[in-house]
C-alpha cells in the first residue's frame, strides 16, 4: 500500500527576485509588488532574502510537512527558494551526512548539491521545479536560475537597466516594472495559427522564459552562463533485442507504479482529474493497484455539445470506490467567467481547454489542494493522430504536424513566419518520423500549451498540480521502445492501453472513444448578433481582419473548422483587453469586451 506519511516539505509557490548590476541595489516597492502578483500562488506566506546586491521572494503554498520547510533554505552564504516537488531527495540526503540538514524539506538537498556540483546540479533531481539559488561573498553575488526538464514549473526573466528580474508569472514582472505590455507580433502571430507560443520569447516585450531543462547562471546582474538538460537524451537506452509484449508491459508497471507512488505523497487531500480517457483512467489504474483508498475524482461534462465521457468515467470511479464529483460547466458559466479564465493565462495559450480546466481547479479546491492529472501521456506513448499520419508514406494520406496554421494566411501579413519556431526546433531535435514528431511536442507543445494551461488555471485556485505520466523514469522506460509498442494495430498508446486492459479491464482501452470537445463553437454562434461585433471592433483584432470578416465568422463558427478561429479572436481580444489595456476582469464577457479602456 502506498505511503502517504509525511516526507518532507512540498511547495506548490510562487517565487521572485532580483539579481543586480554593480552599484544598484533591490527595489523593495518593485519586490512587493511581484509578491502581491503571484500570491495566488502561495496564500500561507512569503518568505524573503535582501541583500545589498540580490533579493529573493517566496509565495508559500503548503502541501507535505506543513508545520516546517519555510523557505529561503540558507546555508552559509548560499540561500535557496523553490517552487517544486523533488521525488528523490531521500536519495540525495544518503549522499551527505544526515547533520548537514537543517529541515526534512524535499528542496533542501538541492541546494546541498548545488554546493558539490555547480549549475550541473539539477541532473540529479527527480521531480518538478523552479528554483533559485543565490550566494553572497566578499562583495560579490552568484544567482542561480533552474526549471525542470520537462518544463511542467514556470520560470521567467526579464532584462532591466538594474540588472535581472525573475519571477514565477509574466504577469509578477510586470507589476514590477520589469518588460513591457507590448506585444511582439510575430510571437501574436505564431499565437494566432498554432493556438500556442514557441521557444524562449514570449509575447510580452523584455520578457522571457527559461527552456526546459535550462539552468541560468547569473553573476552580478549579468548573465553568464546557460546550460540545458534534456530529459529524453536522457532517457536513451538501450533496449534489448526481441523484447516482448510480456516484457515491455513489465517495464512500463515498474516505472509507472514507481512514479504515480511518488506522486501520491502528502500531508494535504489530494484528487484527480478523471476524464474517463486512457491517461487519467491509467493514474486511477495505478493509485488503486497501490491501495490508495477511496480516491476522490473530478470530470467535466457540458450542457449541450455530443462529446461526453462522463459516465465512462464515473463507471470506472466506481469500480475502484472513489469519491466521485461531477460538475457541468455550462454556457452561462463560461461567459460570466471567461474574463477570469483568460486572465489566468498570462502567457496566452488559447486552448479552449482552458475552461474545463479553470473550471474543475475551482471546484477541486473546495475538497483537495493537490491534484493528479494526465498531461504527458500522448506525447510519451504516441497518443495523436498526427503520429499516425506521420508513420504513412504521402500518398495514403502521410503529413509532418503544423504544416498548416488554424488561419492558413486569411489574415497574416507575414505568411508562413510563424513556423519559423517550429521549424527551428524541428532542426533542433534532429530526429525524423514518430520520434521527431514526439520530441517536438515534448519540446513546445507540452510545456508551452498543456503544463503552461494546467499550472495557471489550478494556480488561479491555489491548486497544486502534478503530472505523474512526466517523471525521467516513466521517461527512461518508455522512450526508447520501439514504434510498435506504441503504434500498432491503428491505436496509438498501444502498450499503455494494453497495460490498463489487465490493470482495470473497466475502462474498455481499445473500445472507441468520443474525445473531449468543448462545445465552444456552438456557444459563440448563438452569441453572435452581440458577440461578432464586439470583438470586430477591438483595435487588436481589427489589425489582423476586417470587423466584417469577424462578424461573419462568429455567425459560423460551430461549423467544423471555423470554431478554432472564432475562439481563437475571442481568446486573444479578452487577453489583450486585460493584459495589454488594463480593462478589470470583474464584469462578464460581454462587459469586459464593451468597457472602455
Amino acid at each position: 500500500m502506498v505511503d502517504l506519511s509525511r516526507w518532507g516539505a512540498g511547495l506548490m509557490c510562487g517565487i521572485a527576485g532580483l539579481s543586480c548590476l554593480p552599484g544598484h541595489h533591490p527595489d523593495q516597492d518593485a519586490l512587493d509588488r511581484m509578491s502581491r502578483a503571484i500570491f495566488h500562488r502561495g496564500p500561507d506566506g512569503e518568505g524573503r532574502l535582501d541583500l545589498s546586491g540580490a533579493a529573493l521572494r517566496h509565495r508559500r503554498l503548503s502541501i507535505v510537512d506543513i508545520a516546517g520547510g519555510a523557505q529561503p533554505f540558507r546555508l552559509g552564504t548560499s540561500a535557496l527558494i523553490a517552487n517544486g516537488e523533488i521525488y528523490n531527495d531521500q536519495a540525495i540526503r544518503r549522499r551527505f551526512p544526515e547533520t548537514c540538514f537543517k529541515t526534512k524539506s524535499d528542496c533542501e538537498p538541492p541546494l546541498h548539491l548545488w554546493l558539490q556540483d555547480g549549475a550541473g546540479y539539477t541532473h540529479e533531481l527527480r521531480g518538478m521545479y523552479a528554483i533559485a539559488i543565490v550566494e553572497n561573498e566578499h562583495g560579490r553575488h552568484e544567482m542561480v536560475l533552474s526549471r525542470d526538464p520537462f518544463g511542467i514549473k514556470p520560470l521567467y526573466i526579464a532584462a532591466y537597466e538594474g540588472g535581472i528580474a525573475f519571477a514565477s508569472e509574466p504577469q509578477a514582472l510586470l507589476a514590477g516594472g520589469f518588460g513591457r505590455r507590448s506585444v511582439r507580433e510575430g510571437v501574436r502571430d505564431e499565437l494566432m495559427q498554432l493556438q500556442f507560443t514557441t521557444g524562449q520569447d514570449i509575447i510580452f516585450e523584455g520578457i522571457r522564459r527559461l527552456l526546459p531543462g535550462e539552468t541560468l547562471r547569473i553573476v552580478d546582474g549579468r548573465i553568464v552562463e546557460s546550460r540545458r538538460r534534456h530529459v529524453l537524451h536522457e532517457a536513451r537506452d538501450i533496449v534489448p533485442a526481441h523484447l516482448t509484449d510480456t516484457q515491455a508491459l513489465a517495464r512500463l508497471e515498474t516505472a509507472l507504479l514507481d512514479s504515480v507512488e511518488a506522486h501520491l505523497r502528502a500531508d494535504v487531500p489530494l484528487g484527480l482529474f478523471l476524464s474517463g480517457g486512457i491517461d487519467s483512467s491509467v493514474i486511477l489504474a495505478a493509485a488503486h493497484r497501490l491501495g490508495l483508498p477511496h480516491p476522490r475524482t473530478w470530470t467535466a461534462r457540458f450542457d449541450s455539445g455530443k462529446a461526453d465521457e462522463s459516465s465512462d468515467a464515473a463507471f470506472l470511479a466506481a469500480a475502484v470506490g472513489a469519491e466521485h464529483h461531477v460538475l457541468t460547466v455550462t454556457e452561462g458559466m463560461v461567459w460570466k467567467d471567461l474574463p477570469a479564465i483568460v486572465a489566468s493565462m498570462d502567457d496566452p495559450a488559447a486552448d479552449y481547454a482552458v475552461i474545463p480546466t479553470w473550471f474543475l481547479a475551482r471546484e477541486a479546491r473546495r475538497d483537495v489542494t493537490v491534484i493528479l492529472s494526465g498531461e504527458g501521456g500522448d506525447e510519451l506513448f504516441a497518443g495523436y493522430g498526427r503520429y499516425r499520419r506521420i508513420m504513412k508514406p504521402w500518398w495514403k494520406g502521410g503529413r509532418a504536424p503544423y504544416r498548416s496554421g488554424t488561419f492558413g494566411r486569411r489574415f497574416l501579413k507575414n505568411g508562413r513566419q510563424w513556423r519559423r519556431g517550429i521549424a527551428m526546433t524541428e532542426l533542433a531535435v534532429g530526429l525524423s518520423g514518430l520520434e521527431g514528431a514526439q520530441a517536438l511536442d515534448i519540446a513546445e507543445w507540452l510545456p508551452n500549451d498543456l503544463l503552461l494551461k494546467l499550472d495557471r488555471c489550478l494556480m488561479a485556485h491555489s491548486l497544486e498540480g502534478r503530472t505523474p505520466l512526466l517523471d525521467p523514469v516513466v521517461a527512461k522506460a518508455v522512450w526508447p521502445l520501439p514504434a510498435h509498442f506504441k503504434v500498432r494495430d491503428g491505436y496509438g498508446k498501444w502498450l499503455l492501453r494494453r497495460w490498463l486492459s489487465e490493470a482495470l479491464p473497466q475502462a474498455r482501452p481499445f473500445a472507441p472513444k468520443q474525445g473531449f470537445t468543448v462545445p465552444v463553437g456552438q456557444w459563440i454562434e448563438a452569441q453572435s448578433p452581440r458577440l461578432g461585433p464586439l470583438v470586430g471592433r477591438q483595435p487588436c483584432i481589427r489589425a489582423m481582419m476586417p470587423e466584417t470578416d469577424v462578424e461573419r465568422l462568429f455567425a459560423k463558427a460551430g461549423q467544423r473548422g471555423m470554431a478554432r478561429q472564432a475562439w481563437t479572436l475571442l481568446f486573444f481580444a479578452l487577453w489583450h483587453r486585460h493584459h495589454i489595456e488594463g480593462v478589470s476582469v470583474d464584469g462578464d464577457t460581454f462587459e469586459t469586451l464593451a468597457r472602455a479602456s
